[in-house]
This record gives C-alpha cells, sequence and structure tokens, in this order.
C-alpha cells in the first residue's frame, strides 16, 4: 500500500518564507562580515605560501566541506593558481602520489576534527608538503599540524537545527575565494590571462580578441582608391555572405577609407547617379573607426555601440586591413550593446527619407560619429586621397 506525503501543516505562509529566508541570508553576512574583522597575520602568511609555492595548491575536505574544497580548487586554478582537488578517501589508497613537497595543502575541515583529514596528517608531514587549515579552532588536531591556520572561530548554522552546514561552508568558500584572489593579484593576473584559461562559451567569447571574431580579408570585399563606385559594386563581390562595407586602400594596401550600404543609400536619395562614376574615394568615408590587431572584443564592440556603427575594420601595425568586424557576427555574443548599432542602419535611412520628403535633400540625418574620447587607444587612417 503506498504512502501520500503530506507536507507539514500548517506550510508557512510566503511572508513566513521570506522572513526565513533573509534571517538566513543575514546570519551568514553577518558571520562573514565578523569573520573579515578577525582576518590576521596568519591569513598574510597563507597566501604568501600560496604565491611563493613551486607546485599546485592541494585542495582537501570531505562532505560539504568537500564540495567547497572542489570549488576553491577550481578557483585557483582559473585565477592563477595551479589547484587540484585530493579527496581524503581516496588520498590512503594511491592518491597521496599527487602530492609533491614542493606543493601547499589547503585542508578544510569545520570542526579540525574531520576523520578522513585527520588521518592524511601523518602522510603529509612526512611527504613535506606544507599544510594550510580553515577550521573553527586553533586547537584542533587539524589546526595544531597546520602550519597556518585560519580560524573560522564559532559559527552559528543557519539552519533551524543548528545542524545543517550553512554558515560553516559559507565562510569557508568566502575565506577560500579571498586567498585565492588576493593570490591572483599579487601574480598581476590580467584580462589577458584570464581570456587565456577561458577560452570557451559565452565567457569565452567575450574575452576573445578581434582577430578570432573578425571576418577574414579573403571573405571582405576591397577595393582601390582610384577604382569608380560602379565598378566596385560590379567586381567586389564576395564569394560567402556579403557584409554591408567595402574596405577602401591605397597602392600600398593600407587602408583609406570605408564605403557601406547607408553611404550608397545617401548617393541615391540625394539623387547623386553621377557620382557612380567618380573615384570611390571622393564619396567614400574617411579615417573610418578600427580596431588595432590585438584588441579585446568587448572594447571593440563598445566602440561600434558607441558609435552606432555597424562595421569595424580590423587593421595591423601598419594600418593595412586583417579583417572586418561585422555587427551581424557579433550582436549574439554581445547583444546588450549590439542592439543600438544594428539598428543605426534603419534609423539613418529612416531620417533620410523624411528629409528628402521635407527639402529635397538628405540634409544633415544621422551623421557618423567622430573618433576620440574613450576610444582614442584605437587607431585613426589618416586619409591621403590618391
Amino acid at each position: 500500500m503506498s504512502t501520500i506525503f503530506e507536507p507539514p501543516s500548517p506550510p508557512l505562509s510566503s511572508l513566513e518564507q521570506l522572513q526565513y529566508a533573509r534571517q538566513i541570508l543575514g546570519i551568514e553576512a553577518q558571520a562573514i562580515e565578523s569573520l573579515s574583522s578577525r582576518l590576521d597575520s596568519e591569513f598574510c602568511h597563507a597566501v604568501d605560501q600560496l604565491y611563493w609555492c613551486a607546485g599546485s595548491a592541494i585542495v582537501t575536505g570531505i562532505g560539504k566541506a568537500g564540495l567547497i574544497a572542489r570549488k576553491l580548487a577550481a578557483t585557483f586554478a582559473s585565477t592563477g593558481t595551479r589547484s587540484h582537488y585530493l579527496h581524503p578517501a581516496e588520498a590512503v589508497h594511491g592518491d597521496l602520489g599527487r602530492i609533491h613537497r614542493d606543493d601547499v595543502v589547503l585542508a578544510l575541515s569545520q570542526s579540525g576534527e574531520t576523520e578522513e583529514v585527520v588521518r592524511l596528517l601523518p602522510s603529509l608531514a612526512e611527504l613535506g608538503a606544507p599544510i594550510i587549515a580553515i577550521t573553527s579552532r586553533r586547537e584542533s588536531t587539524l589546526g595544531r599540524a597546520a602550519l597556518v591556520t585560519i580560524e573560522l572561530g564559532p559559527l552559528k548554522e543557519a539552519c533551524s537545527l543548528g545542524l545543517a552546514p550553512s554558515t560553516s561552508t559559507t565562510a569557508m568558500l568566502a575565506v577560500g575565494d579571498a586567498l585565492a584572489l588576493v593570490t591572483s593579484r599579487m601574480r598581476a593576473f590580467g584580462r589577458e590571462d584570464f581570456a587565456r584559461f577561458h577560452p570557451g562559451g559565452s565567457l569565452g567569447r567575450q574575452l576573445a580578441r578581434v582577430e578570432e571574431c573578425m571576418r577574414p580579408l579573403a571573405d571582405c570585399r576591397v577595393a582601390a582608391c582610384s577604382q569608380s563606385v560602379r565598378e566596385v559594386l560590379v567586381k567586389s563581390r564576395s564569394p560567402v555572405r556579403r557584409s554591408g562595407a567595402i574596405m577602401v586602400v591605397d597602392g600600398e594596401h593600407k587602408l583609406r577609407g570605408i564605403f557601406t550600404d547607408s553611404d550608397l543609400a545617401r548617393l541615391f536619395e540625394a539623387r547623386r547617379d553621377g557620382a557612380l562614376d567618380e573615384p570611390i574615394r571622393t564619396v567614400m568615408t574617411k579615417r573610418p573607426a578600427t580596431a588595432p590587431s590585438g584588441s579585446m572584443m568587448t572594447d571593440a564592440v563598445e566602440m561600434m555601440a558607441e558609435r552606432k556603427i555597424s562595421e569595424l575594420p580590423v587593421i595591423d601595425d601598419e594600418g593595412r586591413p586583417l579583417g572586418l568586424l561585422d555587427i551581424t557576427d557579433v550582436i549574439s555574443m554581445f547583444p546588450q550593446h549590439a542592439v543600438g548599432a544594428a539598428m543605426h542602419d534603419e534609423e539613418t535611412a529612416a531620417d533620410q527619407r523624411a528629409a528628402i520628403r521635407t527639402t529635397g535633400t538628405p540634409g544633415n540625418a544621422a551623421p557618423r560619429p567622430k573618433s576620440g574620447g574613450f576610444f582614442d587607444r584605437f587607431q585613426a587612417v589618416t586619409p591621403q586621397d590618391a
């Protein structure tokens, strides 16, 4: 006969749920605040051990503390400190062979008496690996065996029974994060280093460099300054999905300007059909914004959004184009920045059509933003008309 589960009665009301949740968060926040004020030279000693470690940071713990240890090992590894998690039970069955005297062991135990962790101490001493302990009591077995002990002090678990690891694991995680991030800062671990360790996923794409995301030159439309607009439109057809821009170069293949779909639309709206047979240098947008090779994608997309442009040439140190960033390629990576740039062409065309209906000319509708300010570090190409 099956038993139907019945929740305890009466259940907590929505108000009581929120009150209890806030109480839990308050207890854990107060514990971290108190721990922060008690940090002393032992913390700095621990950071020194990690900073000067010639091997790896070996993080160990079991149960809930073991889950925190796994997370901290990942945080250390991703922020510039080689790190691995060691399961205490597996360690005494051969995994102690992973530890070298050049390593530093970071051991987590709330009581400092966890059987599986305490069992490792004689072996760690024999291996000569220094121990950093994160535990509630310096006088515990783990605290006495460690070279450095970061004492959490008495903590009240946030659960109603006062038993489930909650405040204690939060405190362990916060101290471990502090150790990892202070050590990382001492290593001068920078944005480029972070990108090297995070090449995948959305985060990796945001930390990529422009040459990793641009359309290569072979897939772009390029024209000489002396070619006519009509000639360029007929001949410079890309074999792949087209972009809305043609990069204009001189005899040395240095970028001198850019000619976009919006530029072409302005010619037609101004009834300047004759300009189609003029050299493209006379109607191109001169001194376009560019991104030097090696620039971060975040900076490039910020520029595109700030200036409301849909195409951004990528150039080398000599000012020669290497490729092109197109808004349609990056909008999925940076939707919060790219939407504004993507809307620019349609808004510009609409404004120009309205101006023509009113005055017969496109007037000053949607002028192209000029270079400068925050983006001065990006190169601007000086035009040299042929």
